[in-house]
């Protein structure tokens, strides 16, 4: 959530920036509700004084006090709905873009900041994941049709074991390596939660809700992991604090019809290792190189090649002030793709959550939070699958997994019987 006293101080400020993601702000709207909800504040605090002042007078007979308190009581009412409209207006606007973030409309403006490893040289013609999966037998999107429709799959045997021991790989790695605490956390969420973490009401149409509940199904990690630092108050010294999960995720995708229908690419249901960091607004950029850093760390120890990518404008984020993309090759697509997104979303969420760490003047400010993948589970096995294939169709297991997967350091074909050929 932006900042109430920006808007009000320097609104064309805030547009300018927002035009970098392609909004235009209507500043007409923004003085109207402003005035509505001064001028309610103002009715409200006269009638206030007023009775307060006859309180201390002379006694008034029943049908005046009836009378005053009829008109204070709907003086308030109009003061709340004012706010309430203007907390609301808030809530729909996405966040600032920090200085360093590039102009541009989409992911074709996205500007790459390096590389790391070179995409495999096969001599013969790699399959993708979906081909890979069948010759394995071990990946089965029909199954996992019949039982919950498109968007969904079932894994089986060495996969099956792999997509965990990845999720197992990764929070060790993050845990003893870069200093996070892991947790468990629940994977439903109440709306309060969702607000606060920026997936209501923007992504309203693309979260499972349960009907009947105030619930909805966790769409990433984040949101439960930024929720613990709801209603607190950091001391100096007491930041940063760096939290890990693993959880499946569960997105209705209902903004992508049409698109990555093949495989594993898009699902309704996946699993990621969350990174969340509540930080400093000082030391919050430096945080979100760090945490950029841990994400690629998994990608160099699964030896898997990738890209770095700073997001422009219009391809960032609702939530982030500035937001660098992890882009996996894939072999079989013969392309880059998304598997990770590490960013920093400044006071946005601290805002709504009233997250705040006190100053060295004593008084209570927003704090900053940053979020990232580290990573995708079910992306980086596919992209395992796809960089480390065999031409019998067999997937090679890195050095590092191997110890996850008690030994083994090939995933060979079944035959028909389910035995290994």
């Amino acid at each position: 959530m932006l900042d109430s006293e920006l808007l009000r101080r320097n609104f064309s400020a805030a547009a300018e920036n927002l035009q970098r993601r392609g909004i235009n702000l209507d500043e007409k709207e923004f003085a109207n509700l402003e005035t509505r909800r001064k001028n309610a504040q103002q009715n409200a605090e006269n009638l206030r004084a007023l009775r307060n002042k006859q309180a201390r007078g002379q006694h008034q007979n029943n049908a005046d006090s009836k009378n005053e308190k009829s008109r204070l009581r709907d003086a308030e009412n109009e003061m709340h709905a004012a706010q309430t409209a203007m907390e609301n207006y808030r809530l729909r606007l996405p966040n600032l873009l920090h200085e360093s973030v590039p102009p541009g409309g989409g992911e074709n403006e996205n500007i790459e900041i390096r590389r790391n490893g070179k995409p495999p040289d096969f001599d013969f013609p790699p399959a993708d994941h979906v081909s890979l999966g069948a010759k394995l037998g071990m990946m089965d999107f029909d199954s996992a049709a019949e039982i919950a429709g498109a968007r969904f799959v079932v894994l089986t045997s060495e996969l099956s074991r792999l997509h965990r021991a990845l999720a197992q790989f990764m929070l060790d790695i993050h845990v003893r390596e870069h200093g996070y605490t892991e947790y468990y956390m629940p994977h439903l969420a109440n709306a309060a939660a969702m607000t606060g973490a920026g997936q209501l009401p923007k992504f309203i149409e693309e979260v499972y809700s349960i009907k009947n509940e105030n619930l909805f199904l966790i769409p990433t990690a984040e949101v439960p992991l930024v929720n613990t630092a709801r209603g607190r108050i950091f001391e100096p010294g007491e930041l940063p604090l760096r939290l890990a999960a693993h959880t499946p995720c569960y997105r209705r995708e209902a903004g992508a019809h049409g698109k990555d229908t093949r495989g594993m690419l898009r699902q309704h249901q996946f699993d990621k290792v969350e990174l969340v960091q509540i930080s400093a607004p000082e030391n919050s950029y430096d945080a979100l190189e760090e945490m950029t850093a841990h994400a690629e760390k998994i990608l160099q120890l699964l030896e898997l090649p990738y890209r770095t990518v700073l997001l422009c404008g219009g391809d960032t984020g609702f939530a982030a002030a500035k937001t660098y993309d992890l882009e996996v090759w894939m072999p079989g697509q013969n392309r880059y793709r998304e598997i990770s997104s590490c960013s920093n979303c400044e006071a946005f969420q601290a805002r709504r959550i009233k997250a705040r760490i006190r100053t060295p003047e004593g008084k209570p400010a927003p704090a900053h939070t940053l979020n990232g993948s580290g990573v995708a589970v079910g992306r980086a096995m596919i992209a395992l699958m796809e960089n480390r294939q065999t031409k019998d169709g067999g997937v090679r297991i890195p050095p590092p997994l191997i110890p996850y997967m008690n030994g083994a350091e090939i995933i060979a074909p079944q035959n028909k019987k389910g035995k290994k050929t």
